[in-house]
Parts: structure tokens; C-alpha cells; sequence
């Protein structure tokens, strides 16, 4: 089975533009991050079930799915680290937490 423009299937965390390229029955594009692919559901040469989280122009997964599409017709897009990075912290000089011995 082809997979896609990359010749791979989609991993879970990727970000896909979903376009009228994957299957006809989307009009309307719109982002899709993967959960998962479907690979014990029995599909036509060529197609694949996905399932993931439509994304909202924020970002923010608005609706739970499972699509059925060609692999040939996904866009893979650029995503960044979904976890917040902290500020590096500086260290902090302390005394001994021992007590002095008298």
C-alpha cells in the first residue's frame, strides 16, 4: 500500500492539513492531529483509516474522528513540541542545612 507523498503513514502526534487530495468527501480543509492509525480495519489498496482530533484555527481539538483516506493525497505540516517549555531556572545559593556544632 502507498503512504503517502513522505511513503509513510502517519505516526500519532503528527499534524495533517486534510484536503479534497485524501478523499472526496472533505470539501472543506481542515487540520487533523493523529491519535492513531486503524491498521486491523480492512480497507481498499491505496486507503487507510486514521483516527485523531480535528483542530480548530487555534490549535484546539474541537471533535474526535476517524477518517477514512489516501495516504497519496495527506499533507504532513510543521508542528512544534506540544508541551510548554520552562524557563531555565537559576541556581540558588543555600547555607548547610546542618546546625553548627558548638
Amino acid at each position: 500500500m502507498s503512504c503517502g507523498a513522505l511513503g509513510r503513514k502517519p505516526r500519532a502526534g503528527e499534524v495533517l492539513h486534510i484536503t479534497r487530495a485524501a478523499s472526496v468527501q472533505f470539501v472543506r480543509p481542515f487540520m487533523f492531529r493523529v491519535i492513531r492509525t486503524l491498521d486491523d480495519m480492512l480497507t481498499y489498496d491505496g486507503w487507510l483509516w486514521i483516527e485523531g482530533y480535528q483542530l480548530a484555527p487555534s490549535g484546539d481539538a474541537v471533535a474526535r474522528r476517524s477518517l477514512y483516506v489516501m495516504p497519496a493525497g495527506l499533507v504532513w505540516m510543521r508542528t512544534v513540541d506540544p508541551r510548554p517549555r520552562q524557563a531555565a531556572r537559576q541556581s540558588v545559593s543555600r547555607g548547610s542545612v546542618r546546625p553548627s556544632s558548638s
